[in-house]
């Protein structure tokens, strides 16, 4: 009987957990959130492992897609840059928070805008697996209050916050 109940509950949970999805702001100005973005923190991956001076830069095309340029300068030898040239774009045009973001063919995954500033000058963005997350900014640096407050909303919206890793900008 106590192995059913269990079941039950492991049943619950797992049913409940997965329909967890991060929320989205409403719209996105493409136009204006488009320009060079520096990473604050981040959740680590390991595509940027290794990397300090992170920024990203999206440039709109002709085509409606968004050239991604990501730029890093390794920790060991910050003269040496690492890019990653991608494309973005929407799945569906009426919700302009979320996108796809493809860095690799066949491969894309999920750029979820959760949080943004009315003056677009930082952006929490996260995908619905919870595996990636990122504080950008248009500046280096900003206020550890607001970083604070986009970490709660991280955490709001089902994100484990604990590795967390704070992007070094001295290079």
């Amino acid at each position: 009987m106590k192995k059913l109940v269990f079941i039950f509950y492991a049943m619950i949970f797992s049913t409940t957990y997965s329909q967890t999805r991060p929320s989205v702001v409403k719209e996105v100005d493409l136009k204006r959130y488009a320009g060079t973005w520096y990473e604050i923190a981040r959740l680590p991956n390991t595509f940027e492992k290794g990397l300090k001076c992170i920024t990203a830069t999206y440039e709109l095309r002709e085509d409606g897609r968004i050239t991604v340029i990501n730029r890093g300068h390794k920790v060991s030898n910050p003269s040496k840059i690492s890019t990653a040239r991608g494309v973005a774009w929407l799945p569906d045009k009426n919700v302009t928070s979320k996108l796809k973001v493809q860095f690799f063919w066949p491969f894309s995954g999920d750029y979820w805008i959760i949080e943004l500033d009315k003056d677009y000058r930082y952006v929490l963005v996260g995908d619905p697996s919870f595996k990636y997350l990122w504080i950008l900014a248009r500046d280096k640096k900003i206020d550890e209050a607001t970083i604070r407050r986009l970490l709660d909303k991280a955490v709001e919206n089902g994100f484990d916050i604990r590795p967390v890793i704070r992007v070094d900008h001295n290079c």
